[in-house]
């Protein structure tokens, strides 16, 4: 009985506790247990696990049937949950002082099909690295479909609920099926066997190497790096999950990645590499994500196929001027052996298979990369960079798995060719933003209130859609919840809030920020120019010697903005780095709007930066602008690489929030205010110049099509750097000039931050426009942030943007209400049929809507039956998009009589869509009554010669219909040279 109180009085906690991360994965890995256990039926299962229904619903229904059932399941059940929460996310719950035991069954099953059931929650684990394998094995012993395949394999599912789906398939196969999928896992088992079994034999001296390695990597990565680091924050207790995805092809849709899919065979299209790139944005959680899958490593949780793992941070390694071999390289940066380093160097050279290298921050390297320079032997000393950049490229230790993160822009095509494959990182979803508030906050009260304070401004939330801004406006929760209605709205307002933060903790008086500031303003200065300095030259760890010539104090170090570099390769002197790399940008704006040693020159070439980088120019014109003190010793007269152009490009948007009108009354206490009125209209001027060039970029329109605009490298920076500025006057002159009818902003790394910039400016057109935004990021939080500006759009192009149906219903509810807008183009996100139902609202209410796309989604007869309703209604559309989804035939039937009687309908599209005879029979009726219709395609599908005379005779009764599309359906080379005799506006 005491185990049904404990969950009867915790109930709220447990609820709490299973949903509270925004994930389905603790209640799924739960559910498992319970399953395998025997706690729970099928029929039970079925009952909480019902599609559609919200997280919060499905717990609810397993702690009412567990408590039913009575105390010797509450009581397996609590045991489930205390094995499955981790430390940190147990809050305030209580556990049985001897909880039921989770041992495994001595006896294990007979039977297949018990067995599946029985050994679940291992199987999961099993299963997710082989999914592809596995059901390509039903299918070749006829146990599953190519349908029931596609089903498992959803896009919207990570590889562990893929893995759950798949054996919840076999379960209802059967007995056969279930014998089929432990064949598989032994037969992998046993081959993997058969791989260790070649490995040699590892000595004594090696094991204690590796030993001291996994210490070494797991005391460098367990405590959080970043933003926050300083809080000793274990990286287990704060980590969350981050969207992964592979680079967008023309075809195919996104797919959830985990975390070993990293280094896994997922993505790879170059087979003989063996560099993975993980690029993102600055501030997107690369580091803390590379940290990781190190500290996996070292727990042995993951990445266990490599005997040993070399961390380096190319930021560190910039500080290395000597000659070094690979073998000095990775024992004195990494971990010494204390005995025989031959034989353990001897081992990596033997077996690269087995190592794995990470090298953090590739686009912070000073130096360009070359590919003619190349080093073959192991032992040949050279520059630290031409090590690294053979190894990248495999001239050095082939085999040797390397995993690089780097922003995107810093990644040429020179570089390119020598990856295995590239994964995208994208920051926050809307559920890690909350997830990860949960976990930073250990007052739930008070992670309330800031989650809260987010939701109610959509500029802040889109903001923290970037970890280290998450990070930041969580440290910072007393500032934001104090803030009212005057909370952050950009980048730059986030930084100085952390900025009153860390002088607020170092004061014991209350004063206002401008009191603050003209209180540390020595500091700020001694940091703004340590931090300029850094910029300026590719410098972001800085020695003593650095910090004593910039006269940074104890006292300034103390302040918590730097921190001390934690690589113990750099001798015994103390290294200090900034926080996060985009703090050392604020540091330089803060310089050059508060220094007097900083004229206007200083900001005409920052943001002629671009100009600079267009034509070739070195930077050193932007470096002479250092302390001429200085200048000679620190200057460098290298040229600029593509590293450099990031970061000062984040300074010139910190500059111009900084210089914003509603800002500047807080530099008045530090400066004369008439030098910063002085800057601020000199960074009016550099971005209205900016602007201007772009717009003159603009070729005029080819007759008969619109005039159009494609976005040049730092279009959006400039956007970036108006909405940071927070002045209408500004937008309002910018949009003015700009006179296109089509803005075209594809594969420019848009993302929720860009949305709302892009928003503020792009709302004061007076013309509608076309915006389109394929290739990027905008996910489900950009698209939010996008809604203000929809009445200026007359069409929106969504491509590629990993966008649900949640993003869908609020862009839906908005656009119904914007005359001017007439077509959408959502194809590759991660639709369902659930999306189905606001398309078919917005049909239905604008009849003046023309163009629906929404191939390569998951769509299936029931969303496209969902669909037809709103198609009847509506008497506008002319272009119809439904390639590559799952209508079949039943889901062709109903769009067909949907459409049969429309006079507006030009084209439409089913590519890819399973549809058969049945389909084709119904479509025909569309090509003889739709008096409109010019275009047809049905390739790829399973149409037969039966399906095809079907819609020859409808062909023969419309002269109106151009072409009937039928390429790769189930005819024949005789059927089909046939059929095109007989009608030729058949194209096979």
């Amino acid at each position: 009985m005491f185990t049904q109180e404990l969950l009867l009085k915790q109930r709220t906690e447990f609820l709490h506790a299973l949903c509270a991360c925004g994930s389905a994965q603790h209640l799924e890995r739960v559910l498992d247990i319970l399953l395998a256990k025997g706690e729970l039926g099928w029929e039970d299962y079925q009952s909480i696990q019902v599609p559609g229904r919200t997280l919060y619903s499905n717990a609810r229904q397993l702690l009412d049937l567990v408590y039913t059932k009575g105390a010797d399941s509450c009581g397996i059940f609590i045991a489930a949950v205390q094995q499955v929460l981790p430390e940190a996310q147990r809050g305030g719950l209580s556990f049985s002082e001897r909880p039921s035991s989770l041992e495994d069954q001595e006896n294990p099953p007979s039977a297949s099909a018990e067995a599946l059931v029985a050994q679940r929650p291992s199987l999961v684990y099993k299963l997710q690295g082989c999914i592809d394998g596995v059901l390509e094995a039903l299918v070749d012993s006829g146990q599953f479909s190519s349908d029931e395949c596609d089903e498992v394999q959803l896009p919207v599912h990570t590889p562990s609920q893929q893995a759950r789906r798949l054996l919840d398939h076999v379960g209802s196969k059967g007995e056969a099926a279930a014998a089929v999928v432990l064949q598989f896992i032994q037969q992998r088992k046993e081959l993997q066997a058969q791989v260790s079994q070649k490995k040699p034999t590892p000595t004594k001296e090696f094991l204690k190497y590796k030993k001291k390695l996994r210490s070494s990597v797991s005391a460098q990565s367990c405590f959080l790096s970043t933003y926050g680091g300083t809080n000793h924050t274990a990286l287990d207790d704060i980590f969350t999950e981050v969207q992964l995805e592979l680079p967008h092809t023309g075809a195919g849709v996104h797919r959830a990645l985990g975390l070993e899919d990293i280094v896994g065979p997922v993505g790879t299209v170059n087979e003989d590499a063996d560099t993975v790139l993980v690029s993102g944005e600055a501030g997107s959680g690369k580091s803390t994500l590379l940290q990781k899958l190190q500290l996996l490593w070292a727990q042995g949780a993951a990445l266990q196929d490599f005997v040993l793992l070399f961390p380096f941070s190319c930021r560190r390694l910039n500080s290395e001027d000597r000659e070094l071999s690979v073998q000095e390289l990775l024992f004195e940066h990494c971990c010494w052996p204390d005995r025989e380093q031959e034989e353990i160097f001897q081992f990596i050279l033997d077996n690269p298979h087995c190592i794995l290298f990470t090298f953090d921050g590739l686009d912070e390297l000073k130096q360009s990369f070359f590919d003619e320079h190349r080093l073959c032997c192991p032992t040949q000393r050279a520059p630290v960079n031409l090590l690294l950049f053979n190894l990248i490229q495999g001239s050095l230790l082939k085999g040797v798995r390397k995993v690089v993160t780097s922003r995107p822009e810093a990644v040429g095509p020179g570089l390119k060719k020598h990856l295995c494959k590239e994964v995208l990182l994208k920051g926050f979803s809307p559920s890690s933003i909350d997830c990860f508030v949960r976990r930073h906050q250990r007052d739930a009260d008070v992670a309330v209130k800031v989650l809260e304070s987010l939701h109610a401004n959509t500029a802040l939330l889109g903001l923290c859609h970037s970890p280290v801004l998450c990070c930041i406006v969580s440290q910072c929760h007393r500032e934001l919840l104090g803030c009212g209605e005057g909370s952050p709205q950009t980048i730059t307002d986030v930084y100085v809030m952390i900025l009153q933060h860390f002088f607020q903790r170092h004061s014991t008086a209350k004063r206002t920020i401008g009191g603050w500031l003209q209180e540390n303003l020595r500091t700020v200065l001694r940091l703004g120019q340590l931090a300029f300095k850094g910029i300026a030259t590719t410098c972001y760890i800085f020695s003593d010697t650095d910090l004593e010539i910039y006269g940074v104090t104890e006292k300034d170090v103390c302040m918590s903005f730097l921190i001390q570099s934690k690589d113990m390769s750099l001798g015994h002197s103390k290294h200090y780095e900034f926080l996060h790399v985009t703090m050392q940008c604020f540091f330089a704006a803060l310089f050059i709007v508060l220094s007097s040693h900083h004229d206007g020159s200083t900001i005409l070439k920052l943001f002629e930066l671009q100009d600079m980088m267009d034509t070739g120019l070195s930077s050193t014109c932007f470096k002479a602008c250092l302390p001429s003190s200085n200048k000679e010793e620190n200057v460098s007269e290298e040229r600029a690489t593509a590293a450099e152009t990031p970061n000062l490009q984040i300074t010139a948007t910190f500059v111009s929030g900084l210089l914003s009108q509603r800002l500047q009354k807080l530099w008045f206490h530090c400066c004369s205010s008439a030098v910063v009125e002085k800057k601020s209209r000199q960074v009016e001027r550099c971005v209205s110049k900016g602007m201007q060039k772009h717009f003159r970029s603009i070729p005029r329109p080819v007759q008969g099509e619109k005039k159009s605009m494609h976005a040049m490298p730092g279009f959006v920076w400039l956007i970036k750097c108006i909405y940071e500025m927070q002045e209408s006057r500004i937008a309002k002159d910018v949009t003015s000039k700009l006179q296109v009818d089509h803005l075209k902003l594809t594969y420019c790394n848009i993302g929720p931050v860009e949305c709302t910039a892009l928003t503020y400016v792009l709302q004061h057109l007076k013309k509608p426009v076309g915006l389109q935004l394929d290739n990027n990021s905008v996910g489900d939080v950009g698209v939010e942030q996008l809604l203000p500006c929809m009445h200026i759009c007359n069409s929106l192009y969504l491509r590629n943007n990993n966008i649900t149906d949640e993003g869908i219903h609020k862009l839906i509810t908005k656009v119904i209400q914007c005359d001017n807008f007439q077509k959408i183009a959502l194809f590759n996100n991660r639709l369902t049929d659930a999306c189905t139902q606001h398309m078919s609202h917005l049909l239905t209410n604008k009849q003046n809507f023309l163009s629906l796309r929404l191939g390569n989604n998951n769509i299936t007869a029931e969303g496209a039956k969902q669909l037809a309703v709103g198609l009847k209604q509506n008497h506008s559309l002319q272009f119809l998009g439904l390639w590559g989804n799952k209508i079949e035939d039943a889901g062709a039937e109903a769009i067909a009589s949907a459409l049969e009687s429309s006079t507006s309908l030009l084209w439409l599209s089913l590519v890819g869509n399973g549809v058969g005879d049945a389909g084709a029979r119904a479509l025909s009726a569309v090509i003889r009554n739709c008096v409109s219709l010019e275009e047809l395609w049905l390739t790829e599908n399973c149409i037969t010669r039966t399906g095809v005379e079907y819609l020859i005779k409808a062909i023969k009764q419309n002269s109106h219909v151009k072409s009937v599309w039928l390429k790769n359906n189930n005819l024949s080379l005789e059927e089909v040279e046939e059929m095109k005799q007989i009608e030729p506006k058949l194209i096979f």
